[in-house]
């Protein structure tokens, strides 16, 4: 077999009309049921602004205190989990991840996040959601949310840039 070099023409002829009936010239519609939770208070922060912002259906929660350790206990399900909405009231995990696409786990190096995050990443693989965990701050200070998130999340980031946040949930088109 003998081999051809891509020539200009072949990027040329891409462009012609003919093939131009094979593109998709519709936009992609974004997600309807990215859930975003701020795990620690610092975090609760980062979210209420990410809040404020235009986005296509993203729901963004903060836990209740104690919500990560008291309720992840024996004894304790996880779905009954209670969160806040940004707008001040509250819902249950299990209610929030019926119709949910992809969860998204925001954490900070304030700490306290580990069991909340096991707990929410438990009853999203359950339910089969794509699970993101963003961790902010110093590697060296935030490995035990990485470490509890590592399992669950198919995108795990630890940034010390609060614009990779932005990113992150631009590209999974929250």
């Amino acid at each position: 077999m003998t081999m051809r070099p891509v020539l200009l023409s072949s990027c040329a002829k891409a462009t012609t009309a003919a093939e131009a009936r094979f593109r998709i010239d519709v936009p992609i519609e974004g997600r309807r049921g990215a859930r975003v939770v701020a795990l620690d208070d610092d975090a609760a922060t980062i979210v209420r602004r990410l809040a404020l912002q235009q986005w296509n259906g993203a729901r963004f929660f903060t836990l209740v205190a104690g919500a990560g350790s008291v309720r992840n206990g024996v004894g304790h399900d996880p779905d009954d989990m209670p969160l806040h909405r940004t707008n001040g009231t509250d819902t249950r995990l299990a209610d929030e991840l019926m119709a949910a696409d992809v969860a998204v786990m925001l954490a900070t190096a304030d700490g306290g996040a580990a069991a909340a995050a096991s707990a929410i990443g438990r009853a999203c693989a359950r339910r089969g959601i794509m699970t993101a965990g963003l961790v902010l701050g110093d590697r060296h200070e935030v490995g035990d949310v990485v470490v509890a998130l590592r399992p669950y999340a198919q995108v795990l980031l630890v940034t010390a840039d609060e614009q990779d946040v932005h990113e992150v949930l631009t590209a999974l088109r929250a």
